[in-house]
């Protein structure tokens, strides 16, 4: 029983230094870890675990017996027998106990080990999904920026197109006002022309009125 108690121990403190370090042999006995505890395994480490719990109970129960009797007879004085007996009893208890401490250490340590590779798988998965949010960040704001670079070249075509026409329009202000100018000096023109034409009328109104006394001068 105690040799039994002894090989358990040294597989129990080897399964939690492989367990400890990060090394392909933990992989394994993850692994199988895993799958004792599916299925029927987790009810039949309970009952090992259980019955292991029952006899420490015995064994503690019969330590305690055996002081009652060396109380109860010699005073607290242990003879030769129940010394063994106390002695293999208490040995046997502190590696049932040690027993069972390192395999909750066991699970304890496959269960974070379990969680901690859930944890990094969803901070990569995290981590890619912020990545493709960042990528579509920068392909919107490359869009964006292509768009900007778009408007941008629209509004200085629309700007020499606008400067272009406000030139024709200046050069048609300047040619309307020289028109204008020119008819004033049509105008002006055909004014003198008029004036110079009503004085020679007038004149010839005066030649003709001359002429006309004078030739009645000399039929009188």
């Amino acid at each position: 029983m105690i040799q039994l108690l002894f090989t358990v121990i040294s597989i129990e403190m080897g399964l939690i230094l492989i367990l400890m370090f990060k090394t392909p042999l933990r992989k394994v006995v993850i692994m199988s870890l895993d799958r004792v505890k599916r299925g029927r395994g987790p009810v039949v480490v309970k009952t090992i675990g259980g019955t292991v719990f029952i006899v420490l109970m015995s064994s503690v129960y019969s330590i305690l017996k055996i002081q009652k009797r060396s109380f109860d007879s010699t005073g607290g004085v242990l003879n030769s027998t129940d010394q063994v007996l106390f002695s293999k009893h208490l040995l046997e208890a502190s590696l049932m106990g040690f027993s069972l401490f390192l395999a909750l250490m066991i699970d304890r340590l496959h269960h974070y080990i379990r969680e901690l590779r859930m944890l990094r798988k969803n901070m990569e998965a995290v981590k890619k999904q912020n990545r493709a949010v960042e990528d579509g960040k920068s392909s919107d704001l490359k869009n964006l920026e292509e768009e900007v670079a778009g408007l941008k070249t629209k509004v200085k075509q629309l700007e020499s197109d606008s400067q272009t026409k406000v030139k024709a329009v200046e050069a048609a202000e300047a040619n309307a006002l020289a028109l204008k100018k020119q008819s004033e000096g049509f105008l002006l023109e055909y004014d003198r022309l008029l004036e110079e034409n009503q004085n020679l009328r007038n004149q010839l109104q005066s030649i003709d009125q001359m002429l006309s006394h004078s030739d009645s001068k000399k039929s009188s």
